[in-house]
């Protein structure tokens, strides 16, 4: 089945962060190597996508929105799948933000690092569900214990 547009191959509920998240929280989003970009949405509305170079020498307590833009991170959900792919891997960009005529966002387009083919929501379950079990089997450091006497 050859998919025609990007609603098509859109993850349809990508994470996204309220217009108050810092360049701090940004930065610490990027500690993913999955992550490539974080949106910003106010009321449904893509207010900017943050990418790790719009980060350089910029203060940690900014609100992130102010440093990320949506020039040239956009697409329309029934833009040409293949020429955006195309355009994707030409610009050396990985993910596109699925957002309508209004502004709204509708999703995230999510180039594979092979450049041949998109992400899927399937796909973003997995690895949510493999960080999880990942995360249940890791040792835990013991809690520390407190002396019963007194501190003086």
């Amino acid at each position: 089945m050859t998919l025609a547009t990007v609603a098509d191959a859109m993850i349809r509920a990508p994470k996204v962060c309220g217009p108050a998240t810092t360049v701090a929280q940004v930065r610490d989003q990027f500690r993913d190597d999955h992550v490539h970009a974080v949106l910003i949405v106010a009321g449904g509305i893509l207010l900017s996508i943050v990418e790790r170079p719009d980060l350089d020498a910029v203060p940690a307590h900014l609100p992130a929105r102010r440093v990320g833009r949506r020039y040239g991170r956009t697409v329309s959900p029934d833009a040409d799948l293949d020429a955006t792919r195309r355009a994707m891997t030409g610009a050396r960009r990985r993910r596109l933000a699925v957002v309508d005529e209004r502004g709204r966002l509708l999703g995230l387009l999510c180039l594979k690092r092979t450049g041949t083919g998109f992400c899927s929501d399937a796909d973003v379950r997995a690895r949510a569900d493999e960080r999880r079990a990942a995360a249940a089997t890791a040792p835990t450091t013991p809690a520390r214990v407190r002396s019963d006497r007194a501190r003086t």
